[in-house]
């Protein structure tokens, strides 16, 4: 496998009265192409920070982020909106999906921001709701879809763009747990079978034990976890989100 992402001595920090609060610090991260990771902490660690980063949705303060050998953050505000548009695929606990339109033109939006014409990519929407056995539900809107319905429209809105990098905060952390694991089957089969770099922030343990590897982010930097880490660190009963 060859290096996708990057990350070297990424620093980032929110506003909060007279003195900001440190949520990422030195944090060095290397994704190679292929790779499924989970990143696991406790609430309030900067997961969701971290993805945000990745798929420059936020800067850093300081630090260095290369995506296929290329600097992400020396690029203007038009470049990024592009990067993220053609190269990053996200997933969030909350689906964000637009209420006033179908799961069809949900999925179709990341291709339509790009210009392209309805007609010449309909037929790859339709073929992703298929794949997310939501043939029958393509012209309903997110009202009218169950909670992992909703989940798998953004999915496939996710994987309309083609990317080359997912990330994924927290997929499962809304659903039941039976959905959870419908939902969990999708996001490992779109990566396989489409070679993605996955990134997943969980508290869902058999999500986590399925991926690649897990790092623990804790005191902003990562910790790489191995089997043992990881079992020690579900039972001790850490509070995630």
């Amino acid at each position: 496998m060859s290096e996708l992402i990057r990350c070297r001595d990424l620093y980032k920090s929110y506003p909060s009265g007279e003195k900001p609060i440190q949520v990422l610090e030195a944090l060095d991260l290397t994704l190679q192409r292929g790779e499924m990771v989970a990143v696991v902490g406790q609430s309030g660690v900067g997961k969701s920070t971290l993805l945000h980063l990745l798929g420059a949705l936020d800067r850093p303060d300081r630090g260095e982020y290369l995506f296929d050998g290329k600097q992400v953050f020396t690029q203007t505000p038009k470049q990024l909106a592009r990067f993220r548009n053609r190269h990053v695929g996200f997933v969030f606990q909350f689906h964000h999906l637009l209420p006033e339109f179908s799961a069809l033109e949900n999925v179709l939006m990341p291709r339509l921001i790009r210009r392209d014409a309805r007609a010449a990519v309909e037929g790859r929407a339709n073929e992703l709701l298929d794949e997310m056995g939501l043939a029958h539900r393509r012209h309903h809107r997110p009202s009218q879809l169950s909670g992992g319905e909703q989940q798998r429209v953004a999915i496939a809105r996710a994987l309309m763009a083609e990317p080359e990098l997912l990330l994924a905060d927290e997929p499962t952390g809304n659903l039941d747990p039976r959905t959870s694991v419908q939902v969990f089957d999708v996001l490992r089969r779109a990566h396989e079978t489409r070679g993605l770099t996955t990134l997943v922030a969980t508290h869902n343990q058999r999500l986590a034990e399925a991926c690649h590897r897990s790092v623990l982010l804790v005191g902003g930097r990562l910790q790489d976890l191995d089997e043992a880490g990881r079992r020690e660190f579900y039972s001790s009963g850490s509070p995630m989100g």
